[in-house]
């Protein structure tokens, strides 16, 4: 009996010596990922910093109106450039991808010269698996200082990878870094607390007589249903809520009274796509890609797979809200990397902005068609255009050589 016990007492003892091991080896594994990412963090750093800045003829600078909103004042037209899912890894497996999007987002704007950029979400992307981190915090400074450095205004509004449940920071605490005195040129602002959503703010522009000429709502679409990790695996995307569309509305009539009674024309910007703009393609789709009454086509491709739109399930009525207000007129997303197209369901514009993405999706960065921005210029009216831009184009001349890739074409 006795040995019986010396034999389980030896077995216990070897199976501790094996978990110290196993947990010294993740000690040590974790300890030198930390440090290979402080020294890729620098290296990025010094890149960033080495980037001259758009050259800008009359470049127009935002003040913060008395409404508490950024605003711009010109009677010429306003060029914006959305961009989105630049999904900037900064970790030790995503180095060499991470300088690819910086590369592309840097000879894009520093060639259209935008009063403004918009960016519809995902700039960070801390998926360890991918990128060697979890540190969300990072790509969100390194892309703030790289729009420093360019000396161009930029709007934010978090994407469902921006602050991932498992991620360091929360939206709060990265908002809290968007706004600070250190990114004068960032325009984001964290909006009312009472409601749902980190990022929902409005910048206008004005005429000099005063009057707006477009307003730019920036809304939180928000990330996953809960903040569990099975809703992140499970693609259980969030939307736009209740609370938020009744901040929207609130503010049209507080612009529309500011405005001496005229409601002002408005574009949105956020992340995940409407439930709205699914239907619109599905019910294009099932008319042998031909216009329906509530459907028109204006460009692009449904890139995903099967051509899905990967939008949130629920729907709080926010499409609704912008027929009842008549004020919004064109609405861009991002989120689906591979979705290209603009469209326009019931007098609405719907536009995937074309991204950024080298390491999200697997193989995505040896493909080409999808990558790129979206040039928006408003005119003095109010009224606006698009033109979706191809990153492979000769007129982006980037710092770096631009890599190879392949064209991938549509059946549709």
């Amino acid at each position: 009996m006795a040995k019986k016990e010396k034999v389980k007492k030896h077995a216990g003892k070897k199976i501790l010596r094996v978990l110290v091991i196993i947990l010294l080896i993740i000690s040590i594994l974790t300890a030198s990922a930390a440090i290979v990412n402080i020294v890729l963090e620098r290296s990025h750093e010094e890149f960033i910093g080495n980037v001259p800045p758009v050259e800008y003829e009359e470049q127009l600078v935002p003040v913060i109106d008395d409404d508490g909103y950024y605003t711009f004042t010109t009677d010429r037209e306003f060029k914006i450039v959305n961009i989105t899912d630049v999904h900037i890894g900064a970790g030790f497996l995503s180095p060499k991808k991470d300088n690819m999007a910086m590369n592309a987002v840097i000879a894009m704007i520093r060639e259209e010269k935008p009063d403004l950029v918009t960016v519809t979400g995902d700039i960070a992307y801390p998926i360890p698996f991918q990128s060697g981190s979890m540190n969300n915090k990072i790509p969100a400074v390194l892309f703030a200082d790289l729009m420093e450095e360019l000396g161009v205004y930029w709007a934010p509004v978090f994407g469902n990878h921006d602050t991932e449940a498992f991620a360091y920071y929360s939206r709060e605490q990265i908002g809290e870094i968007y706004e600070s005195d250190a990114y004068p040129h960032c325009l984001f602002q964290a909006g009312p607390e009472d409601i749902n959503g980190v990022g929902n703010y409005v910048i206008n522009v004005k005429n000099t007589l005063g009057q707006i000429t477009q307003s730019l709502f920036m809304i939180d679409s928000n990330d996953y249903t809960s903040k569990s990790l099975i809703s992140t695996i499970t693609w259980d995307y969030d939307c736009i809520h209740t609370d938020q569309i009744e901040w929207y509305k609130n503010t049209i009539d507080e612009l529309t009274k500011e405005n001496a009674g005229i409601t002002p024309y408005s574009l949105a910007y956020f992340h995940i796509p409407l439930y709205e703009m699914r239907e619109a393609w599905y019910s294009y789709r099932d008319n042998g890609y031909q216009d329906t009454d509530d459907v028109q086509y204006i460009y692009g491709k449904a890139g995903e797979k099967d051509g899905v739109v990967l939008c949130s399930e629920y729907n709080n009525g926010f499409f609704d809200a912008v027929l009842e207000k008549g004020s919004t007129k064109g609405i861009f997303v991002g989120h689906d990397h591979l979705n290209t197209f603009s469209i326009v369901y019931k007098g609405i514009r719907m536009t995937y902005s074309n991204s950024i993405d080298y390491l999200a999706y697997f193989g995505i960065s040896k493909i080409g068609s999808q990558r790129g921005c979206t040039v928006v210029t408003v005119k003095p009216d109010g009224t606006f255009e698009y033109t979706p831009e191809n990153y492979y184009q000769e007129k982006y001349q980037s710092l770096e050589p631009k890599e190879e890739v392949t064209m991938q074409e549509y059946e549709h």
